[in-house]
């Protein structure tokens, strides 16, 4: 009997215990991938207070018109609407401030080389839990010129009329 408990207790603990590979979204820069070309991406860490983790875990957080810069070698997020904590009161942040990005020196120095290129900025694309770290999934992308948007419209249409056909002629 003992042995059974052991092995329910120890079942119990894996299923409970998070894997550093568990990823949760918290939120998601949908215009980004509408309005850029999507190059290349990159996953960095960002450095937040307790209080701003707690308000990402409850998913009070808005990318929309977010964007990178790079400053004396270092990466900065601004423009990420992180809504104050309801219980933190004087530990709360400033929710537009600049926020730095932990990334590889030779990641950054990538990051440089690109920014310089003509037309070529840093977009966040969504931000997630991996185990319990707070990440941002960093793109470098290329503006979409407005027929380009338009392409991407009719290309989604088309596909979207052709699904519905071949679920028609299944049935």
């Amino acid at each position: 009997m003992s042995e059974q408990k052991a092995v329910y207790k120890l079942e119990r603990r894996m299923k409970m215990a998070k894997s550093k590979d568990d990823i949760r979204e918290v939120a998601q820069n949908k215009k980004a991938r509408h309005d850029y070309f999507i190059e290349q991406t990159f996953e960095a860490g960002i450095v937040l207070s307790g209080t701003e983790v707690k308000s990402v875990r409850q998913g009070m957080v808005n990318l929309k018109d977010s964007y990178a810069t790079i400053e004396n070698g270092e990466v900065f997020i601004n423009g990420m609407h992180i809504s104050p904590y309801e219980k933190g009161n004087i530990f709360n942040k400033d929710p537009m401030r600049a926020r730095k990005l932990l990334l590889h020196k030779s990641e950054i120095r990538r990051l440089i080389g690109y920014t310089q290129q003509k037309g070529l900025t840093l977009v966040p694309l969504k931000v997630y839990f991996r185990g319990s770290l707070v990440k941002v999934e960093l793109a470098v992308a290329r503006g979409k010129k407005l027929f380009d948007k338009r392409a991407d419209i009719a290309e989604r249409d088309a596909k979207r009329e052709i699904d519905r056909k071949m679920k028609e002629q299944l049935r």
